[in-house]
């Protein structure tokens, strides 16, 4: 019986996908295809692996301690899939991350197949993904490492290259090499030649293979993500490495460190091919390619009109947004910014996205409305000395006990029970009810009931940014 454990590694930012995408809410949390998220579409899809053969284990989904609630309640909203998260106190690329999962896995003495996945990309065909992946697995168990390389159907130069070995005798071909992203000839030139696949950034190998081959090939990372395993702490289901001996792990990707060094040495690396519709959804492009476009090559998603439009990508997410006589755009639309952007230009997003973080635009990391552990809160209006929002609290969650130093606040309720601390006083708000915060009083906001609660909040005074909150309880560890 081969027993695995899936690993979602979940700490991307999807910069090119931005406006939609933020470094407080990135794309493998969006839903841009389906129903679900990216995130949870990884994780549903390893659970399906499953054979007479195949038994799983605990997820882990490597992220990083802003996304953790965000990826938590996530998790929640899946039927029966039991995680781990292991928080990364600061971003040290995806061999570290792997490194981690590795450490978790081998406890108890076990060394199960991990089957590690990143959480923003897109499959369409889960057969074919479950058939290759179930292969990659029997071929990992005896202590190979495998990766899945997707089969172009197109010279792609966004991609790097796995270069293997095709022989029809087996299940899994023997890598010969790694190529970077290419120019356009050679990319023609590696479809033609049909022994060169996208490297997806999928893998399956034993929790111990993959620790043997770091400390051989990079024992740096091996020896400190070693040190800040051994200091971590545990608040399930949470784990966190030490703070300060993984802010010296090198960073580095699993590619660079371990996997481009294994062909022709003693770590055998095979791989599978994988022909599913996968697409990593790396720019606005790619999700019009996935999309289903209308009679007019149109990719629409929210309150959308067109007119004499072709070959378009257009998505809404607050408001009705329309177009005329224009085509191979990418028009995206959120609450508080517009991208418009040709096509074909799309991948270079990510260069509006320094120019506002150089700025130190806010429009850079948060949406407008901001996901919090308690819920959510929408800055719906702001001027000079007054700011209006629309919070929303989560049945039994509460906020911080907290102050201000700088601003007041009048809270309205809207739905729900408030259950509201001020000072040494509490007291419960029923809809339409009101109270008031008084500047540097300490105060609390909870919801007691079986709803969500909802408030309109208007904070006054001379400043009004979210870093004015001096916390001294909080149910979430952010005191």
């Amino acid at each position: 019986m081969h027993k695995i454990t899936p690993v979602i590694l979940c700490g991307g930012s999807g910069t090119r996908l931005w406006p939609l995408s933020r470094t407080g809410f990135p794309k493998q949390f969006l839903v841009l295809s389906g129903a679900s998220s990216l995130f949870q579409q990884a994780v549903e899809r390893i659970q399906g692996v499953e054979a007479s053969d195949i038994t799983l284990g605990e997820t882990l989904v490597v992220t990083n301690e802003e996304h953790r609630f965000l990826a938590l309640d996530q998790l929640r909203e899946l039927k029966n899939t039991p995680a781990t998260l292991l928080l990364e106190p600061v971003v040290r690329n995806t061999a570290p991350a792997l490194t981690l999962a590795a450490l978790r896995a081998i406890e108890n003495d076990e060394d199960p197949i991990l089957v590690v996945t990143p959480a923003d990309q897109i499959i369409a065909d889960t057969a074919a993904f479950t058939i290759a992946l179930r292969q990659s697995v029997r071929a990992a168990a005896d202590g190979d490492i495998v990766i899945l390389g997707i089969t172009p159907d197109r010279p792609e130069t966004g991609y790097g290259y796995i270069k293997a070995s095709a022989n029809a005798q087996l299940s899994a071909f023997p890598v010969e090499g790694f190529a970077e992203k290419p120019d356009a000839e050679t990319a023609r030139r590696y479809l033609q030649g049909g022994s060169s696949y996208w490297n997806a950034g999928m893998f399956v190998l034993r929790a111990s293979t993959w620790l043997k081959a770091l400390a051989q090939f990079r024992p740096d990372i091996a020896r400190t993500a070693a040190q800040a395993w051994a200091g971590k702490t545990t608040d399930a289901p949470f784990i966190r490495p030490d703070k300060v001996a993984f802010a010296a792990v090198p960073a580095e990707s699993i590619d660079y460190a371990v996997m481009e060094n294994c062909p022709g040495s003693v770590f055998a690396l095979r791989m599978v091919p994988l022909d599913a519709g996968w697409s990593d959804l790396g720019s606005w492009d790619a999700v019009w390619q996935v999309g289903q476009p209308d009679v007019q090559g149109n990719v629409t998603r929210g309150d959308v009109l067109l007119a004499d439009t072709k070959d378009s990508l257009v998505y809404a997410s607050s408001r009705l947004v329309s177009a005329m006589g224009v085509d191979h755009l990418v028009i995206v639309e959120t609450a508080d910014a517009v991208l418009v952007v040709d096509r074909n230009q799309s991948q270079d997003v990510k260069k509006l996205v320094a120019v506002l973080e150089q700025q130190k635009r806010g429009e850079r990391t948060l949406h407008r409305k901001v996901h919090r552990p308690w819920g959510w809160y929408d800055s719906i209006d702001e001027a000079e000395r007054f700011k209006v929002k629309r919070i929303q609290v989560k049945p039994g969650a509460s906020l911080s006990l907290q102050k201000h130093d700088y601003r007041a606040e009048h809270w309205i309720v809207v739905k729900g029970t408030a259950e509201v601390t001020c000072g040494d006083k509490k007291i419960l708000l029923g809809e339409n009810q009101s109270t008031y915060i008084p500047l540097g009083e300490v105060h609390r906001l909870a919801n007691p009931g079986k709803a969500p609660l909802e408030i309109i909040e208007v904070q006054s005074g001379s400043y009004l940014g979210e870093d004015d909150i001096v916390r001294f309880e909080d149910t979430y560890g952010r005191s």
